[in-house]
């Protein structure tokens, strides 16, 4: 029987990360930088390990699998910190990745924690295009000229459907929470070089296939807030593929029996995570898979990210 399971991180080394996520979360390594770490994780290109209890030490399609749960995962969840400015790219939809890639697509949203003053990143366009406009401008690196840049602050949440063109800027460090696909089309690096001394591909047909040629509606309040006694719930973002909630616990914070597994990754703060009467302590970086099923709380002062297909 499956039970709260607390997940070791795949880190990942892109030439565009820093060092702000060994040092605030905890995750140890030997990596000179890390660009993201994969909190909740089931794909080939890097899976989450479990570090507590029977199934210690499996990777989480290990420890799934030992239930029978199998077959294609629906999330990956990450936390990304850009110390320096991330490629213009967009991702595919469904449709367009299982008939060309073999993969889900990648519709995702973004929480801002933290950022440098000024920052800001890119999302969709300023205005409607036509294909051969967007490839020309795409061609002639004049995106700018056409591309919508948007300030963030902490706490500003952004949803990215497939087909959005979009770029996380240098100085931001945020939480993601994708469909569980790694199909990305670049179409502007900068003329940066990757770890082999060569510039890094672009795909810009495969992007000029997919992408949204209208300006993405943009909101960066979420859906709904919620107080209750002990803790407040802001709703991120919902769709067909996720919900993402944002839970600030002051007391305590009950979750109910789901039919759907659920994952907290605790932002910041401490606390207690109690589930079937057993107390687990609860810090700030940890990732824990809640399996479907399991009625749960967090009691202390914790800032949580919840997220559930």
């Amino acid at each position: 029987m499956l039970y709260p399971l607390f997940l070791t991180p795949a880190l990942k080394d892109f030439i565009w990360g820093g060092r702000r996520l060994p040092a605030e979360y905890g995750y140890e390594t030997a990596l000179d930088k890390v660009a993201e770490a994969w909190v909740l994780s089931c794909h080939p290109q890097g899976s989450c390990v479990v570090r507590n209890g029977p199934l210690a030490g499996k990777t989480l399609p290990q420890a799934l699998a030992e239930e029978g749960l199998t077959g294609e995962f629906p999330l990956l969840i990450k936390l990304i910190d850009a110390r320096d400015r991330l490629s213009v790219q967009v991702h595919p939809d469904d449709a367009y990745a299982r008939r060309v890639e073999g993969e889900q697509g990648k519709t995702e949203m973004w929480v801002v924690l933290d950022c440098e003053p000024g920052a800001r990143l890119l999302y969709g366009l300023t205005r409607e295009l036509t294909r051969e406009t967007l490839e020309r401008h795409i061609r002639e690196n004049t995106l700018d000229e056409v591309a919508r840049y948007v300030p963030v602050k902490p706490g500003d949440c952004f949803f990215i459907p497939a087909g959005t063109l979009h770029a996380i800027g240098a100085g931001i460090l945020l939480a993601e929470v994708q469909q569980n696909s790694a199909t990305t089309y670049r179409v502007s690096d900068y003329g940066r070089l990757g770890a082999d001394g060569k510039p890094r591909a672009l795909h810009v047909e495969k992007a000029l296939d997919v992408t949204t040629l209208t300006p993405t509606p943009l909101t960066t309040d979420g859906l709904w807030e919620q107080a209750g006694e002990g803790f407040t719930c802001r709703r991120l973002a919902e769709c067909a593929y996720f919900t993402a909630d944002r839970v600030a616990v002051t007391g305590r914070w009950a979750c109910p029996t789901a039919e759907a597994f659920r994952h907290l990754l605790c932002l910041d703060g401490a606390g207690t995570l109690t589930a079937d009467g057993i107390d687990y302590p609860l810090t700030k970086g940890d990732s824990v898979y809640m399996p479907a099923g399991m009625a749960f709380s967090v009691a202390g002062t914790a800032d949580l990210l919840v997220s559930k297909k």
